[in-house]
C-alpha cells in the first residue's frame, strides 16, 4: 500500500509517498480502507521528530481517518461488517492507503456525510470532547476560552460548547478567522494580534470572567490567562504552541483565584480510556451530525489534498492560514 512517509526528522520537503507493507488487522482489530485522513499538530511535531508515536503504534503520520470496513482481526464482537462506513481515533498510521485499528476506536459515519467530512471530525472532536467533559466537567451556563478559535479542535469546541448550553469566546490571529468562529457559534471572538484579549474578555464578562479556559498556546499567555480565569476556574492546557516557560509568580495568582491546571493529552492515552471516550462521544455528540438535527453539529473541512502533496497539507499548517482542518485525501 502506499503511505506519507519520512527518513529523518525535518521540514516538510522530507515527506514523500511510498510503498510499504499492508497492515494485518490483530485480535479485536479492525482492518480500513481508507478514503481519507486529516492534518493535526501532532503529525507536524512527529515530522520534526519532536513527538514519537506511543509503543506499538505505527510511525506512520495520521491520528484519524475514515473509510470502509476491509476485514476483520481475530476475536471481534460483531459490531462491524466489511464494508461498513466508518471513522476512527488513531494512535498513528492514518496517512496511508490501509490502517488497522482497535474496534473500540470506531465510529459509524453518519448516512448524509462524506468521508471528507468524517475524516475531520475524530481527533479535533474527541480532543475537544474530551477537554470539555472529561478534564473541565462544562456546565450549563459558563463561559469557556477557546484559544486558537479557528483551528480544527477550536471550531469543534465552539459547537460543543453551544451544545452544552454554555457560552464560547474564542481568540484567533485574522479577522477572517474571527468572522468563520462567530459563524460557527461563538458569542465573541478577540485578536490576540492586536488586542489584549484579558482585558476584552473582562469586559465581555463583565468583569466575571471565564470559566473555563482551553489553551494549546503555553507560556506566553499565562499572565492574560489568568486575568481573566475567574474565582474557581480551570485552565486546561493540552498543546504548547508558545513553548511551556513561565518566567513570573504563577503559583501566587493561580491561588489567590483558587484556580486549577489541567493539562490533557489523547494520544497517549490508554486503550479503555479512548474507548471510553469513543463510546462516549458517539452514543452523546455524534447523533446531532444527521440532517434535521437542532443544534446542527458540522466538520469544518479548510482544504481537500491529495496524498501525493501532504507536503503543500504540512506547509498550510505550519502558515497558521488553515480555518478548520486539512483533509489528505486518499
Amino acid at each position: 500500500m502506499l503511505a506519507a512517509c519520512f527518513d529523518c526528522p525535518g521540514g516538510p520537503e522530507k515527506l514523500y509517498v511510498k510503498e510499504v507493507e499492508k497492515p494485518h488487522p490483530g485480535e479485536g482489530e479492525v482492518l480500513v480502507k481508507v478514503s481519507a485522513s486529516a492534518l493535526n499538530r501532532a503529525d507536524l511535531l512527529q515530522r520534526r521528530g519532536k513527538y514519537p508515536p506511543p509503543k506499538g503504534a505505527s510511525d506512520i503520520l495520521g491520528l484519524e481517518a475514515a473509510g470502509s470496513v476491509a476485514g476483520l482481526g481475530p476475536g471481534c464482537k460483531g459490531r462491524w461488517k466489511t464494508g461498513d462506513a466508518v471513522m476512527a481515533l488513531l494512535s498513528g498510521g492514518g496517512q496511508a492507503e490501509y490502517v488497522t485499528v482497535p474496534e473500540g476506536y470506531l465510529m459509524p459515519i453518519p448516512h448524509d456525510m462524506t468521508f471528507i467530512q468524517a475524516a475531520a471530525i475524530p481527533e479535533a472532536w474527541l480532543t475537544a470532547f474530551q477537554l470539555l467533559h472529561f478534564v473541565g466537567k462544562v456546565q450549563k451556563g459558563e463561559r469557556v476560552l477557546i484559544h486558537a478559535g479557528a483551528s480544527g479542535v477550536g471550531m469543534a469546541a465552539i459547537q460543543l460548547v453551544r451544545l452544552a448550553k454554555a457560552i464560547p469566546i474564542v481568540t484567533a490571529g485574522t479577522q477572517e478567522k474571527l468572522k468563520a468562529t462567530a459563524n460557527t457559534g461563538a458569542a465573541a471572538g478577540f485578536n490576540y494580534k492586536n488586542e489584549d484579549f484579558s482585558e476584552k474578555v473582562l469586559t465581555f464578562t463583565q468583569g466575571s470572567g471565564v470559566d473555563i479556559i482551553l489553551d494549546c498556546v503555553g507560556g506566553s499567555y499565562w499572565e492574560k490567562n489568568l486575568n481573566c480565569l475567574s474565582t474557581d476556574g480551570r485552565w486546561i492546557i493540552y498543546g504548547l504552541l508558545s513553548g511551556g516557560e513561565v518566567h513570573g509568580d504563577l503559583f501566587a495568582r493561580l491561588l489567590s483565584k483558587r484556580a486549577s491546571i489541567h493539562t490533557s493529552l489523547l494520544r497517549s492515552r490508554d486503550k479503555e480510556y479512548k474507548e471510553r471516550l469513543v463510546k462516549a462521544f458517539t452514543e452523546d455528540v455524534l447523533p446531532y451530525f444527521s440532517g434535521g438535527t437542532s443544534p446542527h453539529l458540522q466538520p469544518v473541512v479548510d482544504s481537500i489534498y491529495p496524498l501525493h502533496e501532504i507536503a503543500e497539507a504540512h506547509r498550510l499548517m505550519e502558515e497558521n492560514k488553515n480555518i478548520g482542518k486539512i483533509v489528505i485525501k486518499m
